[in-house]
């Protein structure tokens, strides 16, 4: 079977019941997206599927076929940090870094959906995204910071 993974086309031998997050880490060695909870309550192995954020470890591998994923690890462009990584790292919006990953790539979705989102509508976009170490408030800037980067005040 094939999936198209940061713009690349793997060929991959899944299993019935094997999750997305499986096959990610264990098959194709991505391993930026984390296990966390196995559950989808944390966050921490959010991948973009057609750019809408998906819990990796209880989605169906099978069912990625045909759909474009996006990991952490496709994010940057020609050794340049996209502008919502570069701004976890300038707002020291990580600590332990088990959470980041997942919490940049449901960022990206949200600053592709709302390029100029609130305080109040990140919070609420990222509230199923799970921070063991409490680095919410520096997140929250950290969204704010890459959604002025990419309307153009600072970047592109």
């Amino acid at each position: 079977m094939e999936l198209h993974i940061n713009n690349q086309t793997y060929d991959v031998s899944l299993k019935a019941g094997q999750s997305l997050l499986s096959a990610l880490r264990d098959e194709l060695h991505l391993t930026g997206s984390k296990y966390g909870c196995g559950e989808g309550q944390c966050g921490a192995c959010t991948v973009l599927l057609d750019g809408i954020p998906m819990r990796s470890c209880i989605y169906p591998a099978l069912s990625a076929a045909g759909r474009k994923i996006t990991t952490i690890e496709g994010l940057a462009k020609d050794d340049q940090l996209h502008p919502v990584q570069q701004a976890f790292l300038e707002k020291e919006a990580l600590q332990c870094g088990y959470c980041t990953s997942g919490m940049i790539m449901s960022a990206v979705a949200l600053l592709k959906k709302n390029p100029a989102p609130s305080r109040q509508e990140i919070i609420t976009f990222m509230n199923g995204n799970i921070c063991r170490c409490g680095t919410y408030n520096r997140i929250v800037d950290a969204i704010t910071l890459a959604s002025t980067k990419l309307n153009g005040k600072d970047h592109e």
